[in-house]
């Protein structure tokens, strides 16, 4: 800042590179603290209402919208037992993606809500954004693994990695549903679903 007028153009472009790989590494970092902690904290397990908690989550997220056209609906949900700030943090992720996989819609559409999976019930958040080729939706729970690339939507790729650890020590089990260009769900079984 005190010498940007003094350096040439090309140091200031390797300066801006190196500043934004940096920060990009911190998020990296904090990322995977985030993921180890998952596996140490011990679960507080509590009855869990997972419309209310989708609610807050949408509150949280709104102010980050500025002038976007979002229609977010929350049907009625069965509660279960589970950890609230773990479940917390599924919807967060899940929410998140969902708003930012939505960005080139004219209005995105965001639905979270239940169904009835084999006599256990299945959560999900529905939108109708860009989609992936659900031939890769193995790659979509692993570390670092991308569909998209992080010039086009950022991120560190470790959400998804979290929401399913998360759900595995719940007792659950977490997928995916999509198609290029079609929107995606994501649903989860909490283990007392």
């Amino acid at each position: 800042t005190d010498y940007g007028k003094d350096l040439p153009t090309g140091a200031i472009e390797y300066l801006e590179r190196i500043r934004s790989n940096v920060q990009h590494m911190s998020q990296l970092i904090d990322a995977i603290l985030n993921f180890s902690r998952m596996s140490r904290q011990p679960l507080v397990t509590r009855r869990v209402y997972p419309a209310q908690v989708a609610r807050e989550v949408f509150e949280e997220l709104k102010p980050a919208l500025g002038a976007r056209s979002v229609e977010f609906t929350v049907e009625d949900m069965p509660p279960f037992d589970g950890d609230p700030a773990l479940i917390r943090q599924v919807y967060l992720n899940l929410i998140s993606n969902a708003l930012k996989f939505t960005r080139s819609r004219d209005t995105a559409q965001i639905t979270v809500g239940h169904l009835d999976d084999l006599g256990k019930n299945a959560y999900f958040v529905r939108d109708n954004g860009v989609g992936f080729d659900i031939k890769y939706a193995d790659k979509l729970f692993k570390v670092f693994q991308r569909l998209h690339s992080p010039r086009e939507y950022e991120g560190t790729g470790i959400g998804l990695a979290i929401v399913q650890r998360i759900i595995q020590r719940h007792g659950g089990r977490v997928w995916a549903d999509s198609a290029i260009d079609r929107g995606a769900t994501f649903y989860f079984t909490p283990g007392g679903a």
